[in-house]
């Protein structure tokens, strides 16, 4: 048999053995033609919202799902099918007659208290040294809890995870009947929420917020938690009961002994054990080793009376001498890993090497024969169980606590290479063939995955694209992802580009049903790439399909705007306050005759003027939009142009009558002047002709009535009574606090009309150039203080030196 690939060798067939085979194929009946030959493994799962098709010769496909498939809540497993599912979660069944197991010693106390906690619904954190004898308590309290949950006990292992997800995974697969489904993350909380069961979790790793995810998501679950010191300690919040197993008494160390060796112990070895139980603090785990190794002494010693008369034979294995085998020392007892492998079997011995390389897990023994090169090797699981060197670990055994250290410096590990890559091409084989169905290699998923990091480049490529198919089909994808990991990094390595670019694809494929988007855009990108630079179309095209996916999950993930809301101006309610709204009505002005003066009027019912520069919020009507575009501002007619008057310091609003008066007198004569000046030089003026600047607004002498005074405007207050109202002929008083134009001639002017026609051009003396017929232009104000009047200082002749002198 083939050491490395476990099988016989090939056998050479003559040239005629096609015709040969098709002979004895039809000779063995319909039955035998109708045997399909093995092909690749091709496994259909609804992952989420997808279809995930497994192949491992072309990689993985995926698709959204159709409707109408999957998506529907599975059953729940019956008693029949829990009982077979809790056999198969336990370690395998060894060759050959079954070992005595150890007494169950001292432990009675803490299995009452346990079992009394968990039928009240608490969890209970069980917390113990590395071989103190947890898991057999864990067995001898399910045996106790069954019927107590309607879900029933389920036991799981711990060991290896960090995280919560794949806990759940394997709790949701012990209930459900689901073996072609793995749900997304939303629907696995959903249903694991609904099951009621006693869960013991052996070996745990986590704790903190990850065993809070845990205990949360199961709310109607009781967990016992066995764990050692060293491991994280659960948050506050979590509740939990807390039990510490401790080691054994001398007395029941004792009778640990006597039931390993089958003997009552001598007084010396009684004594012994006194000091082993001080030594490991009574660890049931040392005194299975220190029973195993008494026994090995006595076979030793020949305690057997007819073995001393008997002759030694010539194909007796162990030596015939007289040599007396004394006790162990203290430290052998406390360290038994060296002094039990030197006295198994070679094939023990060789399973010891493999375990050492593949960092202390233990393949199946259906492997070793394989691994080893022995038919009988299978044998050698039970005899190693047998000393203490194994210990079961969910549905497998690994080395006990200690073992692998003492046998490294023992030399069992100067090896380690050559097995790892002898087991690294034996599972590549296995993994591969089809006849192993995927839930069988995820059982080896630790002793796949240690072998795939022992191994070289070669034969680690070679495992991890035969092994990573299967862990997909089986639902166990934690360790399918850390397989695509380690074939990436061995691929690349080795200058693969193919298979770098399947490991790649597989990688993105699991991301993207994961919901990991950016990962799974990073890592589809990268195996395009790679199969682009191979040519590889068919590849090429099955990676765009799913980064086609991963686009279409990122758009429909990003929030749309909502839409623009057309909505018309809200009218006001009956009964309530109008908006105010500004208005361009005429007013009568001091100062600026043909300025419109802004007032303030009610209007009901009409929109707010959102001003268009400095807007603090964005438009949300089609209105405001509009009102950005095009100003509501209405245009201004077309007037001359307007000299503008000298910018004045700003003077205070109530003045004394007096000057008021004055400042009116002065424009009535300015425009008497002028009009008598005109009048005299061209009687006959045209009605379209351009005459002399005249005031479009009426001024005071035109308005009167009741409490107006001649020469002031009609608004203005009345003159003292004991005051008399100045003469038209004096000249007006300056304003105080001004100083007079040095332009302008101190001299008053006549009423006698000039000869000289005045200047026609478009830049007049008048105040506002405008036509004998004004009319008054609306003009928008914002509502600002009110104007102040501007003094107008005394003109020298009709027609001034200086234009800008005329205020």
């Amino acid at each position: 048999m083939d050491r490395t690939q476990g099988q016989a060798e090939p056998v050479e067939q003559p040239a005629t053995a096609p015709a040969s085979a098709a002979t004895a194929s039809a000779a063995a009946g319909p039955a035998a033609a109708s045997t399909p030959a093995p092909v690749a493994r091709i496994v259909t799962l609804t992952a989420g919202d997808f279809t995930l098709t497994v192949n491992p010769v072309d990689g993985s496909e995926i698709e959204p799902r159709r409707p109408g498939t999957g998506g529907t809540a599975p059953t729940k497993r019956d008693a029949a099918d829990r009982s077979a599912r809790d056999a198969a979660a336990r370690p395998p069944a060894l060759p050959g007659p079954a070992a005595p197991a150890p007494p169950f010693l001292a432990r009675e106390e803490e299995r009452e208290r346990l079992v009394r906690l968990l039928g009240r619904g608490r969890s209970v954190r069980l917390t113990g040294p590395a071989g103190s004898g947890r898991s057999a308590l864990l067995d001898a309290v399910a045996a106790d809890c069954t019927g107590l949950a309607p879900d029933g006990v389920i036991r799981l292992s711990g060991y290896g995870h960090q995280q919560a997800g794949e806990l759940l995974h394997a709790l949701y697969a012990a209930v459900y009947e689901a073996s072609a489904e793995r749900p997304e993350r939303t629907q696995l909380l959903a249903r694991v929420r609904d099951i009621g069961a006693i869960v013991l979790l052996d070996d745990l790793e986590m704790g903190g917020s990850a065993l809070d995810e845990l205990l949360r998501a199961t709310p109607e679950c009781a967990y016992l938690l066995a764990a050692t010191p060293d491991t994280r300690a659960p948050s506050d919040d979590s509740h939990l009961e807390e039990v510490f197993l401790g080691g054994l008494g001398r007395a029941d160390c004792v009778e640990l002994l006597e039931a390993g060796t089958g003997r009552p112990l001598t007084e010396e070895e009684t004594a012994w054990a006194g000091d082993l139980r001080f030594a490991s603090e009574g660890l049931p785990l040392r005194f299975v080793q220190a029973a195993a190794l008494l026994r090995q002494r006595d076979e030793r010693n020949q305690s057997s009376a007819e073995d001393d008369d008997d002759e030694p034979g010539v194909f007796e294995e162990r030596p015939r001498d007289a040599a007396f085998v004394a006790l162990p020392t203290l430290s052998e007892g406390a360290a038994p890993a060296e002094l039990l492998a030197s006295r198994v079997s070679e094939s023990a011995r060789a399973a010891l090497r493999i375990a050492c390389a593949l960092g202390g897990e233990m393949p199946h023994h259906a492997h070793l024969p394989a691994l080893v090169g022995d038919t009988h090797a299978d044998a050698a699981v039970a005899e190693l169980l047998g000393c203490g060197l194994l210990t079961p670990v969910g549905t497998r055994y690994r080395l006990a606590a200690g073992v692998a250290r003492q046998l490294e410096e023992a030399g069992f590990a100067d090896t380690a290479a050559e097995e790892a890559r002898t087991a690294a091409r034996h599972y590549a084989w296995w993994t591969g063939h089809a006849s192993v169905t995927p839930e069988r290699v995820a059982l080896e998923a630790d002793a796949v995955l240690a072998a795939l990091a022992g191994a070289d480049v070669v034969a680690a490529v070679l495992l991890a694209r035969t092994a990573a198919p299967a862990f997909a089909a089986s639902r166990h994808w934690e360790a399918w992802e850390r397989v695509l990991r380690s074939g990436a990094e061995a691929a690349r390595k080795a200058g693969e580009v193919a298979e770098q670019a399947y490991f790649h694809h597989e990688l993105g494929v699991l991301a993207l049903c994961e919901g990991r988007l950016d990962r799974a855009r990073a890592e589809l990108e990268a195996s395009i790439g790679l199969k682009g630079a191979l040519a590889d179309k068919r590849g090429t095209v099955a990676g765009r399909r799913a980064l086609a996916l991963v686009t279409d999950r990122e758009k429909a993930g990003v929030e749309v705007s909502p839409p623009l809301r057309l909505e018309p101006p809200v009218a006001a309610a009956s009964g309530t306050a109008s908006e105010a709204v500004t208005t361009a009505v005429p007013a009568v002005s001091k100062t600026a005759p043909t300025t419109p003066v802004a007032r303030v009027t009610p209007v009901a019912a009409v929109a707010p003027v959102v001003p268009v520069i400095g807007r603090a919020e964005a438009p949300t009507t089609l209105s405001e939009v509009f009102e950005e575009a095009f100003p509501l501002d209405p245009k201004p007619a077309v007037a001359a142009p307007v000299v503008p008057a000298p910018v004045r310091a700003a003077q205070p609003r109530r003045k004394p009558v007096l000057l008021a008066a004055a400042g009116a007198l002065t424009v009535v004569v300015l425009g008497t002047v002028v009009s008598l000046a005109m009048t005299g030089s061209d009687p006959e003026t045209p009605a379209g002709g351009v005459g002399p600047a005249v005031s479009s607004t009426p001024t005071a002498g035109t308005s009167g009535g009741a409490g107006s005074v001649p020469g002031t405007g009609g608004n203005d207050p009345a003159p003292d009574p004991g005051t008399t109202a100045p003469d038209a002929s004096e000249p007006a008083a300056p304003e105080p606090g001004l100083s007079p134009d040095p332009n302008q001639s101190p001299r008053t002017p006549s009423r006698k009309p000039s000869s000289t026609q005045p200047s026609r051009t478009p830049s007049s003396t008048g105040p506002t150039g405008t036509s004998s017929n004004p009319v008054p232009t609306p003009t928008v104000t914002q509502p600002t203080t009110p104007p102040v009047p501007t003094p107008t200082p005394t003109p020298t002749s009709t027609t001034p030196a200086n234009p800008s002198a005329t205020a």
